[in-house]
């Protein structure tokens, strides 16, 4: 059987590249907002989706777990973890989207493979069980970027608003993507010297170890008086990585728009939708060029030495340190996370944190943390820096205000979908 980087297929998937007349559309794209008209696998919270996207990342704190749990907290229900709100969608109807937009998007990027680096979120709300969220989008920044392994690469920020079915902003999530030539990224061969992890029962016993110490802040209160900077918030692992780490994630609701993966005749209808999404694997079947998560022959031919992660999953992890050490009375405001290394099928993540510092603003009381993510080469694949209110002894943790602005447009967003729908 000949190799995958050797076959016509592959040579077909190679031969798109970034172009100047797709980055000069692109910039032109910025500050278009369109109503995100997707309909996720989940459109409304419940109290069972909201426990499989924890379990799905491996999070078992029992405010998102436990509804006779949640009623004691001051949330009185289990609530969504915050990363949740970006796989909760419902259609938002708008107006139809200019013909001179459509003309930048149409065939963009066509071919280019596309990761997330990292990204921002801001939370103003909790998310409950009957919760519905509709958002809407668009292109925030656009930067051109050379690179050794890469070539030229596209760095995108998209903002994503979320908006409950009360018209209240939820959470802002700004996503980082990094747009890469597949034919540049193979033939650089950059991480062709990393081996698959292996593991002796001492070393899965030293892992076995952080997981058996790690705590749970939960009812206990961590209050704001009693943080100093410098305090550790613990350690946390997350590994090692396998094939079925992925397929949880993806059952917890992960992962299904705006490309679909789908099966049989779904697939042959999306084959035709968005043919260069597919691919042929060794075997001459059409397959989803996001199978680099799970597939390692493809992940090869892209320039890896493995299957690697989703990076989104990473920030789940990340949320789920921060909720565990804050507890159920502490509200993690936002969170800012750079995606530095691949995290390959068999590696492990230990989780590190620390308070970097504190401050008032209003009623709130707030915590600066950092956090890093070191893998068993010790290497850092994730840094990234977090904003936690905390509770005074006697009083609550608020939210803060949407800033004026979005909230207005999130109230005129909202308030065309209710027009729109009326007249159906």
């Amino acid at each position: 059987m000949s190799s995958i980087l050797e076959s016509d297929e592959w040579q077909k998937a190679t031969q798109y590249q970034i172009t100047d007349e797709d980055i000069e559309r692109q910039q032109k794209l910025l500050g278009f907002d369109q109503a995100n008209r997707e309909r996720e696998y989940i459109q409304t919270a419940s109290t069972d989706n909201i426990r499989n996207f924890a379990h799905g990342v491996g999070n078992d704190n029992p405010l998102h777990c436990e509804p006779d749990y949640g009623r004691t907290t001051r949330w009185g229900s289990v609530i969504a973890p915050g990363m949740m709100a970006g796989i909760i969608n419902a259609p938002m109807k708008g107006d139809p989207v200019p013909d001179e937009i459509k003309a930048l998007r149409k065939s963009l990027f066509r071919g280019i493979h596309v990761f997330v680096s990292g990204s921002t979120w801001d939370w103003y709300r909790p998310i409950y069980p009957g919760d519905t969220l509709f958002s809407f989008n668009g292109e925030e920044t656009c930067e051109v970027k050379q690179s050794e392994f890469a070539g030229r690469s596209v760095i995108n920020v998209r903002r994503d608003v979320k908006v409950n079915q009360r018209g209240e902003v939820v959470a802002v999530y700004r996503i980082l993507r990094v747009l890469t030539e597949r034919k540049t990224a193979a033939k650089k061969g950059k991480y062709a010297d990393i081996k698959p992890a292996t593991y002796t029962d001492d070393e899965m016993a030293g892992i076995d170890a952080i997981y058996a110490a790690e705590q749970v802040q939960g009812a206990a209160a961590r209050r704001f008086d009693q943080v100093q900077v410098g305090d550790s918030l613990g350690k946390m692992a997350k590994g090692p990585l396998t094939v079925t780490d992925v397929i949880c994630f993806h059952a917890g609701g992960y992962g299904f728009v705006p490309y679909a993966p789908t099966v049989g005749r779904l697939a042959h209808h999306n084959r035709k939708r968005i043919a260069p999404f597919y691919v042929k694997n060794e075997y001459g079947i059409p397959d989803v060029a996001q199978r680099l998560h799970w597939d390692p022959v493809w992940a090869q031919a892209i320039g890896n030495p493995m299957a690697y992660d989703y990076g989104v999953m990473r920030e789940n992890y990340l949320y789920h340190y921060l909720t565990d050490w804050c507890g159920d009375d502490g509200v993690v405001l936002q969170v800012h996370d750079e995606i530095r290394k691949f995290n390959y099928t068999g590696d492990t993540q230990v989780i590190t944190g620390h308070v970097t510092g504190k401050r008032s603003e209003g009623s709130r009381n707030l915590v600066d943390v950092a956090v890093t993510f070191t893998n068993q080469r010790g290497e850092e694949t994730v840094k990234a820096t977090a904003v936690i209110a905390l509770p005074a002894q006697g009083g609550a943790v608020l939210y803060p205000e949407v800033p004026a602005a979005l909230a207005e447009r999130a109230v005129q967003m909202m308030a065309r979908h209710w027009q729109l729908s009326a007249k159906r």
